[in-house]
């Protein structure tokens, strides 16, 4: 697993996932401990570090709830409340064109779509720079600031405040990552339709 696979797999599972859910045990572990930052590939050290002073799982709990769960949450996590007219469907086809098995819960939650990039990543496909700039592009960045920024104001400790700012930057930079990328002869073939 990459770089670019392990932040979007933090970060989506963070997201995604219950703070108390037992298989975010090791990951709050690395995390209380400080260890996450000896092995995190960006530059955000001081992000990092007020993350780990807001670590406790259970005080998290309610937050999470507060913030992500159920109809009446302070912040929808989907993408579908965000852009208009755009369908979890969508995502849900997108991903299964490049062969993510899917359950039912929808496709289009903030942390399924960073540990989707992560899948991408990982599954090493001839074409996953590009499927990862269009997950990224068509499906993330239209509304993924309005999301990290409620967010933001409805926080109550500093744990999701500081994991979107994380966020936010680590997007911002994976996104540049990945342009980085491509290969030269797609590069100049966009610059020419241009």
């Amino acid at each position: 697993m990459n770089e670019f696979s392990i932040v979007c797999r933090v970060l989506g599972t963070l997201f995604y996932r219950q703070p108390q859910d037992p298989l975010l045990v090791p990951l709050f572990g690395l995390i209380q401990q400080g260890k996450l930052r000896e092995h995190w590939p960006l530059e955000q050290d001081a992000l990092l570090l007020r993350l780990q002073q807001s670590a406790d799982p259970q005080a998290l709990a309610a937050e999470f709830n507060h913030l992500f769960v159920g109809t009446g949450c302070a912040v929808s996590p989907y993408r579908s409340a965000y852009v208009e007219g755009d369908s979890e469907q969508e995502v849900r086809t997108f991903l299964k064109q490049r062969g993510m098995p899917l359950g039912e819960s929808p496709a289009d939650h903030f942390g399924s779509m960073l540990l989707a990039a992560s899948w991408l990543e990982d599954q090493s496909q001839e074409d996953e720079a590009a499927a990862q700039i269009a997950l990224f592009d068509e499906y993330m960045l239209p509304w993924c600031g309005k999301f990290l920024g409620k967010v933001e104001a409805h926080s109550t400790s500093g744990f999701y405040r500081t994991l979107s700012e994380i966020s936010r930057e680590a997007i911002t930079a994976m996104r540049d990552e990945l342009e980085e990328a491509l290969p030269e002869d797609i590069e100049n073939g966009e610059e020419d339709e241009q």
